[in-house]
C-alpha cells in the first residue's frame, strides 16, 4: 500500500511515535512563523528557556496584527520583537511589509518542510505542500529552541477535485463547499489533503486560499501536491530552487474521500456567525448591504487584487456602502501600483487600508450597528469584527466586488467578463523589508529593549492531590478562541500584559466571569461540543490560568485550544456521557480528588458535585507527554524539569 502525502512528510520529519492515527508522535520542526498579536508572548517563553539562538531552518517574526498604534503598548511590542529576532537569530518582517502567511508563501515556504506557527491559519502554506500547522505560542519557542512539536497522528482525507471552475467562481467557493460538507467539526483529528485532476487548474494563491480557511474545519491542517503549477509560482518568486515535486502514491490509502466538481460549483457566502453555515449567493440576491471588506490572509493575493481592480475598473461604489481593501503583502502593493489596478481601486472608491489583518482581526473597520459586512475573511464569530450585533458573512473577491458596486447581495456571475488573470512570470522581489539576525559572534552585543506594558507570563504550579472549586462559567457549544479571549483594537495592544488583558476574559458571554473569578479563587470553566475551536491565541489559556481556572470540562475540545490548555497547565477533562453536562450549573461545587494520581495514572477521572451530590465520570484529553507535562503544571515547567 502506497502513501499520502501527509504520510510522506510526517514520515520524513518523524522523531517519537509510530504513524498510527490517534497515537502521540514528535516531529522536527523546519520552519516556524509568529505574528505579533502572540509573538512578544512567545519570545518571552523562548527567552525563559535559556537556548541563545534559534535551532531551526528559517524562523520569521511578522508584525501584522497590531498596527494601530494609539498608544505606546503596540510600538513597545514591536520594538522589543525587533531586538528579540536581531539577537536569537529569527528573521524580522517590519510592519508593513504584509501579512504573515502572504509573506510566507512567497518568500520563505519550502514544499515538503514542516512549518509551525503561533496563528491558526498557518496551513497556508499547504498550498505549496508544505506541512504547516498552527500551533501556541510556547510550541513555536520550543520548536525554536530546538524542540520536537508534538501531535496526535491524524487521519487523512481526500478531497478529489475535478473539472475546473467556471467564471467569477473561486477558490473561496470551494473551501465553502468543504465547510459546507464537513462542518466546523469535520476536520477533527484529520488532515485534508486535495488531489484529483481539478488541482492542475488552481493556481497556488487559490490552492492557499482552500488550505487557510481548513483551519475553520478543526483540521490538523490541509495540503496540496507540490507540481508544475508549484514550480512556476516558486521560479516567479526567484526561488526555483527551492522547487520539489510531492505527490500521494497512485494506490495511496485515506480514511474516507469527498468529490467534489469544481465546473458545479455557483458562489457561496457562510452567514452569520460561523463559517460552515453557507448559502448560495443566488439566494441571498438583493439583500442590503453596509460594508464589503477584501483582503485577510485568505483572499489578498495579487490574483485576488487583480479581479477585485477590474470588476471595479470604470464603476463606482453604492453610496450605501463602505469598501475597504487590504492587500496582502508589499509585493502585492506595489505591483498593483505599477500595473494600473491601484488606481482603478481607488477611482471606484475603494479605502485602500496597509498590508496587515486590519478588520480580520477587529482591528478598525466595524460596521455600523446591527450593519450587514460581506468580508472575504475566514471567520465571522460572533463580535469579532468589533460590532456586536453586526452580520458578517465570509465571501468570495469577486462576490465581495460585484456588491459594493450595486449595495446588495450581488451573484458575481451576473455580470460582465473580465479579462482572464495570468500569473505573472516573474513578481517583483524586494526584502528590504525583512531583517535579517546579527551573526553568532555579534549576538551578545544586542540590547533586547522592553516596553512598561511586557509583563512576564503567569506562573502555573505543579498539580495538587486535590481541587474543589466552583463551576465559574456554563457555556455552550462552538465556544470559539474570540470568545474565551477577545481580540480588537482596545483588547490587542495588551497581549504582552495578562493581568490588564484578563479583564476582558470571556467578556463576549459574561462581563461579570474575570470579576467572579477573582472573588472566588478560580475553578471549573463547563463548555459544550468543539470547545476552543478558531484562533490558536494561547492567550485564551494563559488568561484563564491567570484568573485561577484549573480545569475545563467540555463534551469535545478543538485541537489547537486543548493543547494550548495543557501547555499552561490546565487540565482538558471531557464528559464520558455527554449528557452529564445538564447535570452541572454555574456555582455547584466541584471536587476532584485524588486528580494528581488519576492523572499519573492515565485512567478515568471521578467528578463529585458537592451540590448536587451526584458523581459522574471524566476522560483526561492527554497523551502520556502530556498527562507529565499536566503534573509539572505546563509545558515550561516540564522543559525546564527535563532539560
Amino acid at each position: 500500500m502506497g502513501m499520502n502525502l501527509a504520510e510522506k512528510i510526517i514520515k520524513a520529519h518523524l522523531l517519537e511515535g509510530e504513524m498510527i492515527p490517534g497515537t502521540d508522535i514528535g516531529l522536527r520542526i523546519d520552519q516556524t512563523l509568529t505574528q505579533d498579536a502572540t509573538g512578544t508572548m512567545a519570545y518571552l517563553e523562548f527567552e525563559a528557556m535559556g537556548v541563545p539562538r534559534v535551532k531551526t531552518e528559517k524562523s520569521v517574526a511578522y508584525i501584522d496584527h497590531n498596527t494601530l498604534q494609539n498608544g505606546f503598548e503596540n510600538a513597545d511590542d514591536h520594538r522589543f520583537i525587533r531586538t528579540v529576532c536581531k539577537k536569537h537569530g529569527i528573521y524580522y518582517s517590519r510592519p508593513g511589509n504584509g501579512i504573515c502567511h502572504q509573506v510566507h508563501l512567497e518568500r520563505f515556504g519550502i514544499p515538503g518542510k514542516t512549518l509551525i506557527g503561533s496563528d491558526s491559519h498557518t496551513p497556508t502554506g499547504g498550498g505549496i505542500g508544505m506541512l504547516a500547522m498552527g500551533a501556541g505560542g510556547m510550541d513555536v519557542a520550543v520548536a525554536m529552541g530546538g524542540g520536537t512539536y508534538y501531535i496526535t497522528m491524524p487521519k487523512v482525507l481526500k478531497v478529489n477535485l475535478t473539472g475546473k471552475l467556471k467564471p467569477f467562481v473561486a477558490a473561496k467557493d470551494v473551501i465553502l463547499e468543504v465547510l459546507r460538507i464537513l462542518s466546523v467539526k469535520g476536520g477533527v483529528g484529520r488532515v485534508i489533503e486535495y488531489g484529483g485532476e481539478g488541482v492542475a487548474t488552481l493556481t497556488v494563491p487559490e490552492r492557499a486560499t482552500i488550505t487557510n480557511m481548513g483551519a475553520e474545519l478543526g483540521a490538523t491542517t490541509s495540503i496540496f501536491p507540490s507540481d508544475e503549477v508549484t514550480r512556476q509560482f516558486l521560479k516567479a518568486q526567484g526561488r526555483e530552487q527551492d522547487y520539489t515535486p510531492l505527490c500521494a502514491d497512485e494506490d495511496a490509502a485515506y480514511e474516507t474521500v469527498v468529490d467534489i466538481d469544481l465546473s458545479k460549483l455557483e458562489p457561496a457566502a457562510a452567514m452569520p456567525h460561523s463559517p460552515d453555515a453557507v448559502e448560495s449567493v443566488k439566494n441571498l440576491a438583493g439583500l442590503p448591504i453596509d460594508q464589503v471588506c477584501i483582503g485577510s490572509c485568505t483572499n489578498s493575493s495579487l490574483q485576488d487584487m487583480m479581479k477585485v481592480a477590474a470588476i471595479l475598473k470604470g464603476k463606482t461604489v453604492a453610496p450605501t456602502v463602505s469598501l475597504t481593501i487590504s492587500p496582502g503583502s508589499r509585493q502585492v502593493f506595489n505591483m498593483m501600483a505599477m500595473n494600473g489596478a491601484l488606481a482603478d481601486i481607488i477611482a471606484a472608491g475603494g479605502r485602500v487600508l496597509e498590508c496587515a489583518c486590519g478588520p480580520c482581526i477587529g482591528m478598525g473597520q466595524s460596521p455600523n450597528s446591527a450593519g450587514i459586512s460581506l468580508r472575504t475573511f475566514n471567520r465571522n464569530f460572533e463580535g469579532r469584527s468589533g460590532t456586536a450585533d453586526a452580520k458578517v458573512f465570509l465571501v468570495s473577491p469577486e462576490t465581495a466586488a460585484a456588491s459594493a458596486l450595486t449595495g446588495v447581495f450581488t451573484d458575481p456571475t451576473t455580470l460582465a467578463p473580465i479579462p482572464e488573470f495570468v500569473m505573472p512570470d516573474s513578481f517583483l522581489i524586494n526584502d528590504n523589508m525583512v531583517d535579517a539576525p546579527v551573526p553568532v559572534e555579534e549576538m551578545d552585543s544586542v540590547e533586547v529593549l522592553r516596553g512598561p506594558n511586557i509583563k512576564e507570563f503567569p506562573v502555573s504550579h505543579a498539580l495538587e492531590h486535590t481541587i474543589e472549586k466552583p463551576a465559574v462559567l456554563k457555556v455552550g457549544d462552538n465556544i470559539t478562541t474570540d470568545h474565551i479571549m477577545p481580540a480588537g483594537a482596545k483588547i490587542l495592544p495588551y497581549r504582552s500584559n495578562i493581568p490588564h488583558l484578563s479583564q476582558f476574559c470571556f467578556g463576549v458571554c459574561d462581563t461579570t466571569f474575570p470579576a467572579r473569578c477573582k472573588e472566588v479563587g478560580g475553578g471549573f470553566v463547563i463548555g459544550g461540543e468543539n470547545y476552543g475551536q478558531g484562533s490558536s491565541r494561547e492567550h485564551a489559556a494563559l488568561v484563564p490560568l491567570y484568573l485561577g481556572v484549573r480545569a475545563v470540562i467540555v463534551k469535545s475540545f478543538a485541537r489547537i485550544h486543548c493543547a494550548n490548555l495543557v501547555n499552561a497547565g490546565i487540565l482538558p477533562l471531557v464528559f464520558d456521557d455527554p449528557a452529564d453536562y445538564d447535570t452541572i450549573d454555574q456555582g455547584d461545587i466541584l471536587v476532584l480528588d485524588g486528580i494528581d494520581d488519576a492523572i499519573r495514572a492515565g485512567g478515568k477521572v471521578t467528578l463529585v458535585n458537592k451540590t448536587k451530590n451526584k458523581t459522574v465520570t471524566l476522560s483526561c484529553q492527554a497523551s502520556d507527554r502530556q498527562r507529565e507535562m499536566l503534573l509539572a503544571g505546563g509545558l515550561l515547567n516540564y522543559t525546564r524539569e527535563n532539560a
